[in-house]
C-alpha cells in the first residue's frame, strides 16, 4: 500500500495546473481559457498514475472514474468541442450530467468506496436542491427541465460522496458549491461580481481532485485488505 505522500505525488501536476488556472481566472488573464482544458487530462493522468500499483488493477471502477473525468473535460471545453451549437450550455449540462452519472454509479456499486450509510447531515443537500430550484427556475426558461435534472444529479453526487469517507465527502461538497456559484453566474449575472469566476474554478478543481484522490485511496485500501485476508 502506498504511503499518503506517495499517493499524493501523482496529483502534483494536477495541483500545479489548477493553481495556474485558478490564479489566471482571478487575474482575468488570457491564459485562463487554454489552461482550463489542461485540468482534466492532468487529473486523468493522476488517477492512472496513482492506481498503477494496485493489484489487481480495478478495471471496472477505473473505467467509471476515468469516464467521469473525460465527460468533465468535455463539459469544461463545451464551446471548443461542440462549436456547431450556438449555445454551449446544453452540451455542458449534458456532459457534466454524464460525469455525475459515472461518479454516482462508482460510489454506489464499487466495493469498498462507500464506507458507511448516509449521515444525517447529508439532508442539507436536499435542502440545497430545493433552494436552488426556487431561486433559479424562474430564470432558466427553456432549460428548466435540464437544469432541474442536472441539479438532481449534482446533489445526488454530493450526497453519495458523504458515504465515502471525508476526502470524497469534501470533494462532493466543493463540487456542489462550484456548480451552485456557476449557476448564479449564468442565470443571475447581475448579482455576481467578476471575482466569482475564479471562485467557481477554485472550488471545482478542489472538488474534482478530492473526489478522485479519495476514490483511488479507497480502491487501494480495498485491494490491500483483500490481499491480507
Amino acid at each position: 500500500m502506498q504511503t499518503p505522500g506517495r499517493l499524493l505525488t501523482p496529483f502534483l501536476p494536477y495541483s500545479l495546473v489548477s493553481i495556474l488556472h485558478v490564479c489566471a481566472r482571478f487575474l482575468e488573464h488570457p491564459i485562463a481559457e487554454p489552461t482550463k482544458l489542461w485540468l482534466m487530462p492532468a487529473l486523468a493522468l493522476a488517477a492512472v498514475w496513482a492506481s498503477a500499483t494496485i493489484r489487481p488493477w480495478p478495471r471496472g471502477a477505473m473505467a467509471l472514474l476515468l469516464g467521469a473525468v473525460v465527460f468533465s473535460w468535455l463539459g469544461d471545453g463545451a464551446a471548443a468541442f461542440f462549436p456547431m451549437f450556438e449555445d454551449e450550455l446544453p452540451m455542458m449540462l449534458l456532459c457534466f450530467g454524464l460525469a455525475h452519472v459515472g461518479y454516482l454509479v462508482l460510489m454506489w456499486r464499487a466495493r469498498g468506496v462507500a464506507v458507511r450509510g448516509f449521515p444525517l447531515w447529508a439532508l442539507i443537500y436536499l435542502a440545497a436542491y430545493v433552494v436552488l430550484l426556487v431561486l433559479l427556475l424562474p430564470r432558466t426558461g427553456t432549460l428548466s427541465v435540464p437544469v432541474a435534472i442536472y441539479g438532481l444529479l449534482l446533489v445526488g453526487t454530493a450526497a453519495m460522496a458523504s458515504r465515502c469517507g471525508p476526502v470524497v465527502a469534501w470533494g462532493g461538497a466543493w463540487f456542489l458549491v462550484s456548480d451552485g456559484i456557476l449557476a448564479f453566474r449564468i442565470f443571475t449575472p447581475e448579482l455576481m461580481p467578476d471575482w466569482t469566476s475564479g471562485l467557481v474554478m477554485l472550488t471545482y478543481t478542489l472538488g474534482q481532485g478530492l473526489i478522485v484522490c479519495g476514490i483511488i485511496r479507497a480502491l487501494e485500501q480495498r485491494e490491500g485488505a483483500a490481499a491480507g485476508s
